[in-house]
C-alpha cells in the first residue's frame, strides 16, 4: 500500500471516529437536557398529566382563543417531553394533586380549581373577582401590594410552579387578568425554563409577570416584576 493511500484511509477513519464521537457527544447532551426538563416539569416517559382549562367570561363552557393558544404552547411542551396530557374542564377536575402534573390556566372567576389552589397553596394572593366596574376589578393583591390591570397597557399574570412534598409532582399556575396574560405567561416558561431550573431546581416559586401593550405586541412582551414566592405563601395581614 502506497504512503498516499495509507494516508487517505487513515483520513477517512479519523474523520469517521470524529463523527461518532460528536454524534455521541451531541446525544449525551440531549438526552441530559431532556432529563432536566423532564425533572423540571414532572414529566418523565410516557407519564401522564392535566390541562385544566377555564371557561370564557360569558361563554357558555367556551374556552377564549388566547387560552386555545396557550394549551397548544403546552401540549406541544408536553410532547417534547414524551408525555401525554389528559384536558379537562375546570369544574371537572375534582382531585387532588401531586400524583400527575397539572398545568392550571386561567384566572379564579374563571376558573373554579384555579381559586382552590390558590386559597390552599397560595394564600397570600388575593384577586378581586367582583363583576362591578372599577380600578381594582381584576386586580391582584399580594401581601400589601396590590397591582391593578391597565387594559391593553399594562396587565399582570401570576407563574408559579408548587409541589406539596418530596416526590410529588408538580403544579403549574398561569394565572392572568386576561386571557391573553395566561398566553403570555405559557411562553414566557417555554423560554426560560432552563433559566428555571438552574435558580429553582425541584423548589416551588411563584414569579409575577407584566406583560406590555398588548393591544400592539400580543403576549410576546413579557417583564419580571418580583419573585413573590414568600409573600405569596404567607396569608394577607388582616390590616391589608
Amino acid at each position: 500500500m502506497s504512503d498516499d493511500i495509507r494516508n487517505i484511509v487513515l483520513g477517512v477513519v479519523a474523520a469517521g471516529i470524529s463523527a461518532s464521537l460528536g454524534w455521541l457527544a451531541r446525544t449525551y447532551l440531549w438526552r441530559r437536557r431532556l432529563r432536566r426538563k423532564q425533572a423540571f416539569f414532572g414529566l418523565p416517559g410516557n407519564s401522564e398529566c392535566l390541562l385544566v382549562v377555564n371557561r370564557e367570561a360569558g361563554g357558555d363552557g367556551a374556552v377564549h382563543r388566547y387560552d386555545v393558544s396557550a394549551l397548544l404552547e403546552l401540549a406541544a411542551l408536553i410532547k417534547d417531553c414524551g408525555a401525554h396530557a389528559e384536558i379537562v374542564q375546570h369544574d371537572t377536575a375534582r382531585q387532588g394533586f401531586g400524583e400527575r402534573t397539572e398545568f392550571c390556566l386561567g384566572g379564579p372567576y374563571s376558573n373554579r380549581r384555579m381559586a382552590a389552589h390558590l386559597n390552599s397553596l397560595l394564600p397570600g394572593v388575593k384577586v378581586d373577582t367582583s363583576t362591578e366596574s372599577g380600578p381594582d376589578r381584576g386586580s391582584f393583591q399580594i401581601g400589601s401590594e396590590r397591582y391593578r390591570a391597565e387594559g391593553g397597557v399594562t396587565e399582570y399574570v401570576l407563574l408559579a410552579r408548587l409541589t406539596v412534598g418530596e416526590g410529588a409532582r408538580p403544579v403549574f399556575l398561569f394565572c392572568g387578568q386576561r386571557a391573553i396574560t395566561n398566553q403570555a405567561a405559557t411562553r414566557y416558561l417555554f423560554r426560560h425554563h432552563e433559566k428555571l431550573a438552574r435558580k429553582h431546581g425541584q423548589n416551588s416559586f411563584c414569579l409575577l409577570l407584566k406583560v406590555v401593550n398588548s393591544l400592539a405586541y400580543g403576549p410576546d412582551v413579557v417583564e419580571l416584576v418580583a419573585d413573590v414566592t414568600r409573600a405569596a405563601h404567607e396569608p394577607v395581614p388582616a390590616a391589608a
